[in-house]
């Protein structure tokens, strides 16, 4: 499909909108791979790794790059709203398979949604409010549909915002580190050391199948398929961009994590690990209590 012919898309009664852009469609799938999940997984890597975690990271964003291949060729093949659900109709020509596939995708989205919406209630929201979990994750549900129903725009707007906090708050942890380096603080030398009696190769692997889970969430870019300006030529930009960026600051947070913080530290600590590097870089000590 040509731009002119997306654009032309725009007018015809029961069509979706192509008001995805290149750009907006970067940022929707950076917005979708980066998370909170890369803050504590840098302890778990840290488990088998010690501090070579950039390591296992470079081999999950290879591994991530292979099954991005699959679903660009699928998406510009077929570039219509449902994703797997319409990959699984067109392989087996069977509507109960690719009802099955929507439903567990419908069912995968909605206990995550309520399991991220019940987190943000209890765990951010109460720094700020003090208020009940669930009525107020049932209010952020709802603030969350009406935005989608408003349109792709609105939303995919919305969620650069999101994507611009959650870079920055990665890239935070990086600088800070590299204040310390330059103040003479950390080790260098940590991120070439595995833990003793390890086998390197069995380890990274190992490590890389647990960091691959930090690449997860670009696949529902393929749920907007129909919603992109000339998906063909778009997506695979996008998609191989977003991915590419995720790994190198992936990779740079875990040189600066074993580069901070030894590994006995990141492992006890591993739901917190990159939290306290700024700490660090400026500076305070972490204490038993902290």
């Amino acid at each position: 499909m040509t731009t002119s012919d997306a654009l032309a898309s725009d007018t015809e009664p029961g069509k979706l909108k192509r008001r995805i852009t290149g750009p907006l469609l970067y940022l929707f799938i950076l917005g979708d791979v980066l998370g909170a999940g890369v803050y504590a997984l840098m302890g778990v890597l840290s488990q088998k790794v010690g501090g070579v975690l950039w390591a296992p990271l470079l081999i999950a964003l290879l591994l991530a790059l292979c099954t991005a291949g699959s679903y660009a060729e699928l998406v510009t093949k077929y570039p219509k709203a449902g994703g797997a659900a319409v990959f699984a109709e067109r392989a087996f020509n069977r509507p109960i398979i690719s009802f099955l596939v929507g439903f567990c995708m419908l069912a995968a989205g909605v206990t995550s949604a309520a399991g991220l919406a019940l987190a943000f209630a209890g765990d951010y929201l109460r720094t700020f409010l003090d208020v009940p979990a669930v009525p107020a994750a049932m209010v952020f549900l709802l603030l969350v549909a009406c935005l989608n129903a408003r349109g792709i725009s609105e939303s995919v707007k919305s969620n650069t915002v999101m994507t611009v906090i959650e870079l920055s708050g990665l890239i935070i942890v990086v600088v800070a580190v590299g204040i310390m380096v330059g103040r003479g603080g950390g080790d260098a030398s940590r991120v070439s050391e595995f833990p003793p009696g390890t086998s390197p190769a069995l380890a990274v692997l190992g490590a890389a199948i647990v960091a691959y889970y930090s690449f997860v969430g670009f696949e529902t870019s393929a749920n907007v398929a129909e919603e992109i300006r000339d998906p063909s030529r778009v997506y695979p930009r996008a998609l191989f961009g977003a991915l590419i960026t995720a790994g190198v600051v992936y990779v740079l947070v875990g040189i600066a994590s074993a580069i901070a913080l030894p590994p006995k530290i990141c492992r006890s600590r591993r739901a917190r690990c990159c939290r306290w590097l700024p700490r660090l870089a400026w500076g305070f000590p972490i204490t038993s209590s902290a």
